[in-house]
């Protein structure tokens, strides 16, 4: 690239990106090309190596509900006769496929699904409805949930049998052929995206953070999409080279002085991000902390290791490792305190969110408060008890700043 052509922030590239990946997907479809719907923890080195167009219907609820269309379209698929206890994502998902669109964001309509339960158990039954509603084939890869630590050998066979099936049943069904160079190169490039990802998002163990950490819900969309390409690897690249340099010059995303720092555990409310961002924001406090857009990097060595990295994601891992993966964030990050969203909608996740704050409670010691809220439905969101749990939280973390003043 010319150095005296000034290169468009890497904020607007990610986004970019992430356009042209539903943009491509359209382009196939008119070209007659079959497109998939595809759970967001697939292994997007399947899709890639044989450029397979596919959209994710996680990342389209998202849009629709930070758009503002999250209520309408659960309430529709409610009237189809789906209850409101099941994920929001999926409702959003029930009622896009019934309607065929949505004025706040449009995708492809599918000719097959690739679902992978290592999210939760829940998109089996979601993509299976859907298989049964539109009469398409369904592919899903079974990932056990962890017991333990590692991975063990019997699931790293299990899981790279099902991986092959897959490959050959899609070859089948796009008229594609698998092409294992060009697999060692996405493999390749999905690592080099990874690693930029994590770095860029690493910066936040400096204080100030150079960054916001909203900017991490606003980013990450590109390592589900388009990982394995080289747009979004050096996209990453560029996004860790303008931290490291806000870290230089004293300067953040962060518009506002930074008085405390958490740990935001969860996933967004996506339909209320502007609130949940701008009371954090108002109070000085910075998001410093959280799994869930890093957890979209996957690090191997082999293919080993690659069957592996699709079990060591959020809700599939044993808890205890769950545990210190956000023990060592806090630590790391410097966090004053931490966040914990109770999201109704992601049920596995929640499950274990109450112990998980009394350990982190205790083995980093911060204080810690939970609000409930849900992912993409704003009916469960409670702007007041919102705010109230934040304020209690910053008195708490003002008195430990007093008493660390003093000693």
């Amino acid at each position: 690239m010319d150095d005296h052509i000034e290169r468009k922030p890497a904020k607007i590239r990610l986004r970019e990106i992430a356009e042209k990946a539903t943009q491509d997907a359209w382009e196939a479809k008119l070209r007659g090309e079959k497109v998939g719907w595809c759970a967001s923890n697939f292994p997007q080195e399947i899709t890639t190596t044989l450029g397979i167009p596919v959209v994710f219907p996680e990342n389209h609820a998202a849009g629709v509900a930070a758009k503002g269309g999250g209520q309408r379209m659960c309430e529709y698929a409610e009237s189809m006769g789906y209850s409101s206890d099941l994920c929001s994502y999926s409702r959003i998902s029930f009622a896009y496929a019934a309607l065929k669109e949505c004025p706040e964001l449009n995708i492809p309509q599918p000719d097959f699904l690739l679902c992978c339960n290592n999210i939760c158990n829940c998109m089996i039954k979601w993509y299976e409805n859907l298989a049964v509603e539109l009469d398409i084939p369904l592919l899903l890869i079974d990932i056990p949930h962890l017991d333990a630590f590692p991975c063990d050998e019997d699931r790293i066979r299990y899981i790279r049998a099902q991986f092959d099936d897959c490959i050959r049943k899609l070859e089948e069904l796009t008229g594609k052929k698998w092409d294992e160079e060009r697999f060692k190169e996405v493999m390749a490039i999905s690592q080099r995206s990874s690693r930029a990802w994590l770095k860029a998002v690493s910066y936040a163990q400096y204080t100030p953070s150079p960054y916001s950490g909203f900017d991490i819900f606003n980013n990450m969309a590109v390592a589900v999409v388009a990982r394995g390409t080289v747009e979004a690897a050096e996209a990453f690249e560029q996004l860790a080279e303008e931290y490291e340099e806000n870290v230089k010059n004293g300067v953040s995303t962060f518009k506002a002085e930074e008085k405390y720092r958490v740990l935001f555990e969860g996933i967004a409310c996506w339909a209320n991000l502007s609130y949940t961002f701008k009371t954090l924001k108002n109070l000085g406090i910075n998001v410093t902390a959280t799994v869930y857009g890093p957890a979209f990097s996957f690090l191997y060595d082999n293919l080993d290791e690659l069957m592996a990295a699709y079990s060591y994601v959020p809700n599939c891992n044993v808890f205890e490792r769950e545990l210190e993966l956000r023990v060592n964030d806090a630590i790391r990050h410097k966090v004053d305190g931490a966040i914990f969203h109770i999201n109704r909608s992601c049920k596995h996740w929640s499950g274990t969110l109450y112990e998980m704050e009394r350990q982190l409670r205790e083995k980093a010691g911060i204080p810690t408060v939970v609000f409930d809220g849900d992912q993409a439905d704003p009916r469960v969101f409670s702007e007041a008890q919102y705010l109230t749990r934040i304020e209690a939280l910053v008195e708490i973390m003002e008195e430990n700043k007093r008493k660390g003043a003093r000693k």
